[in-house]
Formats: structure tokens, sequence, C-alpha cells
């Protein structure tokens, strides 16, 4: 019995996974975007808008946050987050929204873009 029970316990001390379900990598990329952006609609003053609910949203469209010229004409056009769309914006924001108000975000791998949007618009 007790052969068998320290061959359970060598046993999970060699597994690499963790017992508990892993935060998608996504979440983990996001962290640094919170200290501009909220997941929650109702957090204000913040120097970014919200991005809950990002999917099939009109760029320029959260309420109470006032944006800049860039993307307020994107309002006008109609303009909507979708995959392609977020991760131009994450890799050149001035590629989507010319004159816009963030700067690129730094040290983000193709993957890491990726990742942050399958995160942000399967919210």
């Amino acid at each position: 019995m007790r052969a068998g029970l320290a061959a359970l316990f060598a046993l999970a001390l060699t597994r690499t996974e963790p017992l508990q379900a892993q935060e998608p990598a996504g979440a983990i990329v996001f962290k640094a975007c919170q200290s501009c952006h909220s997941l929650d609609p109702a957090k204000a003053g913040m120097a970014g808008p919200h991005l809950a609910g990002l999917k099939g949203r009109v760029l320029g469209s959260a309420e109470g946050f006032d944006y800049s010229p860039a993307f307020r004409a994107a309002k006008t056009q109609r303009l909507r987050w979708d995959e392609e769309r977020l991760k131009a914006y994450l890799a050149d924001p001035d590629a989507v929204a010319p004159g816009g108000w963030m700067s690129p975000p730094t040290g983000l791998s193709v993957e890491d873009r990726a990742a942050v949007a399958d995160y942000l618009l399967g919210r």
C-alpha cells in the first residue's frame, strides 16, 4: 500500500500541468492592458474605453468615453470590431484609426495579439 501511495505521489510531482484549469493566454496578455482598459462597462475614468462586449461593437461607441476624432469618424462609418480589425489595431493602431490616441502595445507577438483578440471577442 505504501509503495502504491509513494508511486502516486511521485507521479503527481512529475506532472507539468496544474490540476486546475489555466488562465487563457489572452487573459494573461490582457493584464498589461488593464492599466488603461477595463472589462467592466461601469468602470469609468480610465485612459481607454471599456472592452466588454467588444465583438461586433461599432468602433468609438462605448458610452461615457471621450474618443479621439479618428474613432468618432470610424463610428460614423459604422466600422465594427472583429478579429482581423482587432489584431490589426493591436499591431498598429494608426492602421485602423489614424490619429487615434493609443500607442502601439510593445512586445506583443503575432500569437499574443491573436490570443488577446480571441479573449476579448469571445467575452
